[in-house]
C-alpha cells in the first residue's frame, strides 16, 4: 500500500490500513483539511467536485462530498468529468476552490485528490504545506446539523467547456470540418470517452472510430499514454486507414498523437506543435518544464520569442508562465497550457488547437511532425543507498561541470550546446532520474552513460 502527501494533492493505493494507503479515513482527513483552509483563504462555503471513471471513483467521491458537508461547504458536483474541466467550473461558480478525484496516468489501484485554488489553478507550495498541516494537526470544525452543506448535481460543463474551447479565436471549426479527418481516438475507458468524442462532433469531425470509450475504469492497458502502452490504437489507425489517432489519459490533461502510418507523433511534440501554430498567430514566449524536449525553445526562438524553463510540476510552468507572460506553455508528457483558455493543461483545447494546425497546415501528420526539429529524449535513473545525501552528490557534479551552462532550480541541467543532461533526485525513493536529450538516440544514451559513470566515480562504486 502506498500514500503520497504532496502540495498539490494526496494521492495513494486503495485499501489497507489508514496512512498507508488512501483509505477511508485518509481521505476524510485530507478533505477535512482541505476544505476547512479553502473556505478561511476565499471568506466562501462553495467547492466544485468531479472525477474520473476509475474503479474506486465512486467510494471517494461520496467520502469527498459527504465531508465537505459536514464541513458546512456546498458542492457543485460534476460527476464523471475531467481536470481541465473542473479547472474552468472553479472560478465560474465562484467557489473557494476545487478537488479533483483522480490519480492521472497511474493504474486502476491508486486513485487521488487533486486541489485546486479558487483561480481553478493547482494551490502553491506554501498553501500545500498548510494544508498538510492542518490535517496532520486535526485543526477542523465541522458545522452543526443546521448548517450543513448542499449538493448539486451540475452536468452542464461538458457543454460549457466545449463552448469555451469553440470560442477560441484560434479554433478554426470551418478549416477542421474542410479537411474531413478521419480519427480514431483512444479513451483508455475513462471520462474521454465521454468529452472527446463530443468535442470532436462539435469541432466539424464526422468520421471517428472508439477505442476504449466506455467510462467504466476498466483501463484495457497501462493509462500513461507511452508508446508501448499504445498499440492497439497503432493498428487501428492503419486498419481504419485513419488520418490520425488521438490518445488522452484518464483524467484528460495529457494528449498525445498517432500518425497515420500507426508511428507515433511523439509526446514530447504535442506542446512542440500546438506552440508552433499559436506563435505563427501571436507573438510571445513559451514556458516548459526542464525535462521537456528543446524543440519548442526552437520554435520559440525562430517565431522571434523567447523560451523559459520552469521546474518540474505544473504549478511551477503556471508561475513561470505568468512571470514571462507567455502566450503558450506545458510539459513534454503531453500537457498544453493555453493560458487564453485557462492556466491548466487542458487536452481537449489541444486537441481543438492541434487540428486546426493540421487542417491549415494541409499535410499528413506525419509530414508535419517531420517539419520540427528531431531530438531524442533518454530516460535513466540510478538507484543509490537510503539515507545518502543525494543533494551534496549533485553539487559534485555540478562542481565538475561548471564551466558548462547549468541550471539548479530543479536538481541540475547541464547544456552541452543542443544538448543537455538534467538529474533530478525523488521525492519518494533514493534514486536519481536521469534525463538527457540529443539529435540522436545513441548521442541521448551515451551522454546519460558518461553522467552516470561520473557519478559512480564520485560514489566511488
Amino acid at each position: 500500500m502506498t500514500l503520497i502527501k504532496s502540495i498539490s494533492g494526496i494521492r495513494g493505493t486503495i485499501g489497507g490500513a489508514a496512512g498507508e494507503g488512501l483509505t477511508p479515513l485518509d481521505i476524510v482527513k485530507f478533505t477535512s483539511a482541505f476544505g476547512s483552509w479553502a473556505v478561511k483563504k476565499a471568506g466562501v462555503k462553495k467547492m466544485v467536485v468531479g472525477r474520473d471513471a476509475r474503479i474506486s471513483g465512486t467510494m471517494v467521491n461520496n467520502l469527498v462530498i459527504g465531508t465537505l458537508q459536514g464541513l458546512g461547504i456546498d458542492v457543485i458536483d460534476l460527476g464523471l468529468s475531467t481536470t481541465p474541466t473542473v479547472e474552468v467550473a472553479v472560478p465560474l461558480e465562484k467557489a473557494a476552490g476545487g478537488i479533483i478525484i483522480t490519480a492521472s496516468h497511474n493504474p486502476k489501484q491508486w486513485n487521488a485528490l487533486k486541489l485546486l485554488n479558487g483561480n481553478g489553478e493547482f494551490i502553491s507550495d506554501a498553501d500545500g504545506k498548510e494544508v498538510l498541516t492542518i490535517a496532520e494537526n486535526s485543526e477542523v470544525v465541522f458545522a452543526d446539523v443546521d448548517s450543513l452543506g448542499n449538493v448539486v448535481q451540475n452536468e452542464s460543463y461538458l457543454q460549457k467547456h466545449i463552448d469555451l474551447i469553440l470560442a477560441l479565436p484560434l479554433v478554426d471549426t470551418a478549416a477542421i470540418a474542410n479537411a474531413n479527418f478521419k480519427v480514431v481516438i483512444d479513451c483508455v475507458n475513462s471520462t474521454g470517452g465521454i468529452y472527446v468524442p463530443e468535442l470532436l462532433k462539435a469541432l466539424g469531425v464526422q468520421t471517428i472510430h472508439e477505442l476504449y470509450c466506455e467510462p467504466n475504469g476498466h483501463f484495457p492497458h497501462n493509462p500513461e499514454p507511452l508508446p508501448e502502452n499504445l498499440t492497439a490504437i497503432s493498428a487501428e489507425v492503419v486498419a481504419k486507414q485513419a488520418d490520425l489517432g488521438i490518445v488522452v489519459d484518464p483524467d484528460v490533461d495529457r494528449l498525445c498523437f498517432v500518425n497515420e502510418d500507426g508511428s507515433m507523433f511523439g509526446e514530447e511534440y504535442t506542446l512542440v506543435a500546438v506552440a508552433d501554430y499559436v506563435l505563427q498567430h501571436t507573438k510571445g514566449n513559451t514556458v516548459s518544464n526542464l525535462s521537456s524536449t528543446r524543440a519548442l525553445r526552437d520554435v520559440t526562438e525562430a517565431a522571434g520569442g523567447t523560451y523559459a524553463a520552469a521546474a518540474v510540476g505544473e504549478v511551477n510552468v503556471v508561475n513561470r508562465m505568468k512571470e514571462t507572460g507567455a502566450v503558450i506553455g506545458g510539459e513534454g508528457n503531453g500537457g498544453v497550457i493555453y493560458p487564453e483558455l485557462h492556466y491548466g493543461r487542458d487536452a481537449l483545447a489541444g486537441i481543438a488547437l492541434f487540428l486546426t494546425h493540421l487542417a491549415k497546415s494541409g499535410k499528413p501528420i506525419s509530414v508535419l511532425k517531420s517539419s520540427y526539429p528531431d531530438y531524442f529524449i533518454s530516460k535513466n535513473k540510478i538507484e543509490l543507498q537510503p539515507g545518502m545525501d543525494i543533494d551534496g552528490l549533485l553539487l559534485k557534479v555540478e562542481e565538475k561541470y561548471k564551466h558548462q551552462p547549468y541550471s539548479t532550480i530543479d536538481g541540475l541541467k547541464i547544456e552541452f550546446d543542443k544538448e543537455w543532461v538534467h538529474l533530478r533526485k525523488s521525492n519518494t525513493e533514493p534514486i536519481i532520474r536521469i534525463y538527457s536529450e540529443s539529435r540522436s538516440e545513441q548521442t541521448a544514451n551515451q551522454l546519460a552513460e558518461k553522467i552516470i559513470a561520473d557519478i559512480k566515480g564520485i560514489l566511488g562504486i
